[in-house]
Protein backbone atom coordinates (compact mmCIF):
# COMPACT_ATOMS: atom_id res chain seq x y z
CA UNK A 1 0.00 0.00 0.00
CA UNK A 2 1.09 3.32 -1.07
CA UNK A 3 2.20 5.69 1.60
CA UNK A 4 0.30 9.02 2.24
CA UNK A 5 1.62 11.69 0.55
CA UNK A 6 2.83 15.33 2.58
CA UNK A 7 0.00 16.77 1.26
CA UNK A 8 -2.48 14.24 2.53
CA UNK A 9 -0.80 14.11 5.94
CA UNK A 10 -1.31 17.86 6.28
CA UNK A 11 -4.43 18.00 4.90
CA UNK A 12 -5.75 15.21 7.44
CA UNK A 13 -3.69 17.13 10.41
CA UNK A 14 -5.75 20.30 9.68
CA UNK A 15 -9.28 18.56 9.39
CA UNK A 16 -10.71 19.68 12.73
CA UNK A 17 -9.85 23.26 13.22
CA UNK A 18 -9.42 24.09 17.18
CA UNK A 19 -11.56 26.19 19.24
CA UNK A 20 -9.94 29.87 19.42
CA UNK A 21 -9.68 29.25 23.04
CA UNK A 22 -7.10 25.88 21.87
CA UNK A 23 -5.33 27.98 19.48
CA UNK A 24 -4.79 30.81 21.96
CA UNK A 25 -3.41 28.10 24.68
CA UNK A 26 -1.50 26.91 21.34
CA UNK A 27 0.49 30.27 21.07
CA UNK A 28 0.72 30.73 24.70
CA UNK A 29 2.33 27.28 24.76
CA UNK A 30 5.18 27.89 22.35
CA UNK A 31 5.59 31.20 24.06
CA UNK A 32 6.29 29.07 27.33
CA UNK A 33 8.19 26.74 25.73
CA UNK A 34 5.64 24.00 26.35
CA UNK A 35 5.34 22.76 22.88
CA UNK A 36 1.42 22.10 22.20
CA UNK A 37 0.00 18.73 20.48
CA UNK A 38 -0.98 19.54 16.67
CA UNK A 39 -4.53 19.88 15.79
CA UNK A 40 -4.46 16.15 14.54
CA UNK A 41 -3.27 14.64 18.11
CA UNK A 42 -5.49 17.02 19.84
CA UNK A 43 -8.59 15.97 17.46
CA UNK A 44 -7.48 12.49 18.32
CA UNK A 45 -7.46 12.75 21.81
CA UNK A 46 -11.10 14.59 21.73
CA UNK A 47 -12.22 11.63 20.04
CA UNK A 48 -10.82 9.08 22.45
CA UNK A 49 -12.13 10.60 25.25
CA UNK A 50 -15.31 10.65 23.96
CA UNK A 51 -15.56 7.12 22.61
CA UNK A 52 -15.04 5.64 26.52
CA UNK A 53 -17.01 8.63 27.93
CA UNK A 54 -14.10 9.31 29.86
CA UNK A 55 -15.59 11.06 33.23
CA UNK A 56 -11.90 10.42 34.91
CA UNK A 57 -9.17 11.83 33.28
CA UNK A 58 -5.19 12.60 34.13
CA UNK A 59 -2.91 14.46 32.19
CA UNK A 60 1.00 14.28 32.58
CA UNK A 61 2.51 17.68 31.55
CA UNK A 62 -0.41 20.76 31.93
CA UNK A 63 1.27 23.13 29.19
CA UNK A 64 -0.76 25.84 28.75
CA UNK A 65 -4.09 24.04 28.61
CA UNK A 66 -4.72 23.25 24.69
CA UNK A 67 -4.35 19.36 25.05
CA UNK A 68 -6.33 19.56 28.37
CA UNK A 69 -9.19 21.89 26.27
CA UNK A 70 -8.83 18.93 23.73
CA UNK A 71 -9.91 16.29 26.00
CA UNK A 72 -12.51 18.13 27.98
CA UNK A 73 -14.35 18.94 24.60
CA UNK A 74 -14.68 15.11 24.45
CA UNK A 75 -15.46 14.28 28.16
CA UNK A 76 -19.20 14.53 29.26
CA UNK A 77 -19.98 17.52 30.84
CA UNK A 78 -19.92 16.06 34.61
CA UNK A 79 -16.25 14.94 33.37
CA UNK A 80 -12.70 16.12 35.25
CA UNK A 81 -9.50 16.54 34.42
CA UNK A 82 -6.42 16.18 36.49
CA UNK A 83 -3.65 17.66 35.21
CA UNK A 84 -0.08 17.54 36.47
CA UNK A 85 2.67 20.72 35.67
CA UNK A 86 5.73 21.67 37.88
CA UNK A 87 6.14 24.80 35.95
CA UNK A 88 3.61 27.58 37.71
CA UNK A 89 3.51 29.74 34.20
CA UNK A 90 1.74 26.72 32.79
CA UNK A 91 -0.82 26.15 35.30
CA UNK A 92 -1.36 29.92 35.24
CA UNK A 93 -1.72 29.73 31.63
CA UNK A 94 -3.83 26.67 31.82
CA UNK A 95 -6.25 28.08 34.07
CA UNK A 96 -6.63 31.13 32.42
CA UNK A 97 -7.62 29.54 29.34
CA UNK A 98 -10.07 26.89 31.22
CA UNK A 99 -11.40 29.89 32.18
CA UNK A 100 -11.89 31.61 28.65
CA UNK A 101 -13.33 28.41 27.51
CA UNK A 102 -16.23 28.58 30.51
CA UNK A 103 -15.20 25.44 31.93
CA UNK A 104 -16.06 25.59 35.32
CA UNK A 105 -13.76 25.41 37.88
CA UNK A 106 -14.69 22.01 39.50
CA UNK A 107 -14.03 20.55 36.67
CA UNK A 108 -10.64 20.32 36.55
CA UNK A 109 -8.01 19.83 39.36
CA UNK A 110 -4.31 21.43 38.43
CA UNK A 111 -1.50 19.90 40.16
CA UNK A 112 1.38 21.55 40.96
CA UNK A 113 4.55 19.21 41.81
CA UNK A 114 6.67 16.49 40.07
CA UNK A 115 4.55 13.87 38.24
CA UNK A 116 5.99 10.77 39.97
CA UNK A 117 5.26 11.63 43.00
CA UNK A 118 1.53 13.08 42.52
CA UNK A 119 0.80 9.76 40.60
CA UNK A 120 1.67 7.63 43.30
CA UNK A 121 -0.95 9.74 45.42
CA UNK A 122 -3.81 8.90 42.77
CA UNK A 123 -6.49 6.36 43.32
CA UNK A 124 -5.51 2.84 41.66
CA UNK A 125 -7.88 1.88 38.34
CA UNK A 126 -10.47 5.27 38.78
CA UNK A 127 -9.01 6.72 35.59
CA UNK A 128 -10.48 5.96 32.42
CA UNK A 129 -7.86 7.73 30.69
CA UNK A 130 -4.28 8.86 30.89
CA UNK A 131 -2.46 11.17 28.65
CA UNK A 132 1.40 11.49 29.04
CA UNK A 133 3.01 14.84 27.23
CA UNK A 134 5.85 15.60 29.50
CA UNK A 135 9.68 15.29 29.67
CA UNK A 136 10.68 12.19 27.50
CA UNK A 137 13.04 10.52 29.66
CA UNK A 138 10.07 10.06 32.71
CA UNK A 139 7.87 8.31 30.42
CA UNK A 140 8.92 5.22 31.56
CA UNK A 141 7.85 6.08 35.22
CA UNK A 142 4.73 8.00 34.25
CA UNK A 143 3.96 5.16 31.84
CA UNK A 144 3.75 1.97 35.06
CA UNK A 145 1.71 4.82 37.13
CA UNK A 146 -0.32 5.01 34.47
CA UNK A 147 -1.30 1.77 33.83
CA UNK A 148 -1.67 1.34 37.57
CA UNK A 149 -4.30 4.11 37.45
CA UNK A 150 -6.15 2.85 34.36
CA UNK A 151 -9.34 0.74 34.82
CA UNK A 152 -9.93 -2.31 32.60
CA UNK A 153 -10.85 -0.34 29.31
CA UNK A 154 -9.14 2.54 29.45
CA UNK A 155 -6.48 3.90 27.47
CA UNK A 156 -2.98 5.40 27.58
CA UNK A 157 -2.17 7.78 25.16
CA UNK A 158 1.34 9.10 24.77
CA UNK A 159 2.58 12.35 22.68
CA UNK A 160 5.90 12.24 20.80
CA UNK A 161 6.43 8.98 20.28
CA UNK A 162 7.74 9.35 16.63
CA UNK A 163 10.16 11.92 18.34
CA UNK A 164 10.86 14.26 15.32
CA UNK A 165 10.89 11.32 12.85
CA UNK A 166 13.90 10.09 15.34
CA UNK A 167 12.51 6.84 16.44
CA UNK A 168 11.88 5.16 13.16
CA UNK A 169 15.67 5.92 12.47
CA UNK A 170 17.71 3.11 13.54
CA UNK A 171 21.25 5.48 12.70
CA UNK A 172 19.52 7.92 16.00
CA UNK A 173 20.67 6.62 19.19
CA UNK A 174 20.72 9.30 21.73
CA UNK A 175 19.40 8.86 24.83
CA UNK A 176 15.49 10.62 24.49
CA UNK A 177 15.05 8.46 21.55
CA UNK A 178 16.45 5.32 22.51
CA UNK A 179 14.09 5.81 25.60
CA UNK A 180 10.91 6.58 23.75
CA UNK A 181 12.10 3.49 21.50
CA UNK A 182 12.30 0.82 23.65
CA UNK A 183 9.32 1.77 25.44
CA UNK A 184 7.06 1.82 22.52
CA UNK A 185 8.80 -1.87 21.71
CA UNK A 186 8.04 -2.64 25.46
CA UNK A 187 4.16 -1.71 25.42
CA UNK A 188 3.66 -3.04 21.52
CA UNK A 189 4.96 -6.69 23.42
CA UNK A 190 2.84 -6.24 26.45
CA UNK A 191 0.23 -9.26 26.73
CA UNK A 192 -2.22 -6.79 28.84
CA UNK A 193 -2.55 -3.92 26.86
CA UNK A 194 -3.67 -3.12 22.82
CA UNK A 195 -1.51 -0.90 21.30
CA UNK A 196 -1.54 1.06 18.25
CA UNK A 197 1.12 3.76 16.89
CA UNK A 198 -0.91 6.65 15.18
CA UNK A 199 1.31 8.64 13.41
CA UNK A 200 -0.54 12.16 14.08
CA UNK A 201 1.43 15.09 15.25
CA UNK A 202 4.55 13.92 16.33
CA UNK A 203 3.12 10.39 17.30
CA UNK A 204 0.57 9.20 19.15
CA UNK A 205 0.74 5.67 21.09
CA UNK A 206 -2.47 4.66 22.32
CA UNK A 207 -3.10 1.34 24.29
CA UNK A 208 -6.26 0.11 25.37
CA UNK A 209 -5.93 -1.81 29.05
CA UNK A 210 -6.78 -5.04 28.75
Amino acid sequence: MAAPKASSIAYAEDFIAPHPVIESAQRRGEQLGASPLGNGAGAVLRLLAAAVRATHVVEVGTGAGSSGLWLLQGMPRDGILTTIDSDPDNQRAAREAYAAAGIPPQRTRVISGEAASVLGRLTDGAYDLVLVDADKDGYPVYVEAALRLLRPGGLLVLDNMLWHDKVADPAARDETTTVLRDLGKSLRDEEGLVPALLPVGDGLLVAVKR
